[in-house]
């Protein structure tokens, strides 16, 4: 199966106590050798984007089976401002059902490899990354992109996987407050963690759709980053 927009929408059943029972949709790409290492893939604030997708076509490309679930049911961030507001009306609570439903979706699929698979988050995603982590022990390696919230420190010392986490030094995500609780947590998990704030950078510079805060070089060498570290880690 080759992948890019060969990626296909599917939906599955939340199958975790205290979900809404709703059913979620996600985006779920392929690598061509049809069977390769799993990796949940959770959004920003902005949504299940477009930028979204690419990294989960860019993971299929680079060996992985990559699975993106749709937290908010469809809804998109137009700017910044829309982007906050979503990320305010979302409970992390909420996220659980929807989270443990792409777990059990990745191993559903014959592509997936491994007696685990991995976490990738970007902004509020990374910290539920790390979430999912302290509540699933079937999560290999995670990592964290510039993902710092509060609601997540004291899930830090259930954390059973190893952590790469890079911080946007440009923004709050990168103060020393927030770098120090995500330290300290995760020293307290006595889980392998690498730590980094990346200077000059802002939350976003990944996303190459997002002109104001993209970073090429910073992309590009934390693209590479959390290649090795799952590559590392989960095989």
């Amino acid at each position: 199966m080759t992948v890019g927009r060969e990626g296909v929408d599917i939906e599955y059943e939340g199958i975790a106590s205290g979900g809404d029972g709703g059913v979620a949709s996600g985006y779920l790409a392929k690598p061509a050798s049809d069977v390769g290492c799993g990796i949940v893939v959770i959004h920003d604030e902005w949504g299940l984007t477009e930028f979204i997708r690419d990294v989960c076509d860019r993971l299929a490309r680079a060996g992985f089976v990559a699975l993106a679930p749709d937290l908010f049911r469809g809804r998109t961030a137009e700017d910044s401002i829309s982007a906050e507001r979503l990320s305010k009306e979302f409970e992390l609570d909420g996220a659980d059902a929807d989270l443990e439903s792409a777990v059990a979706e990745l191993y559903n699929q014959n592509a997936t490899a491994g007696s685990k698979v991995g976490a990738l988050g970007f902004g509020s995603g990374g910290s539920l990354a790390l979430f999912l982590s302290s509540r699933h022990r079937r999560i290999g390696a995670v990592v964290d992109l510039y993902g710092t919230r509060l609601e997540v420190v004291d899930e830090l010392e259930r954390v059973a996987a190893p952590v790469l986490a890079v911080l946007a030094g440009g923004d709050e995500s990168g103060a020393e407050p927030a770098v120090e609780s995500l330290k300290s947590g995760l020293e307290r998990a006595g889980v392998n963690a690498s730590v980094e704030v990346r200077a000059g950078v802002r939350s976003g510079y990944m996303n190459d759709a997002r002109l104001d805060v993209h970073d090429a070089a910073a992309a590009a060498d934390s693209w590479d980053a959390l290649l090795a570290f799952f590559r590392s880690e989960l095989t």
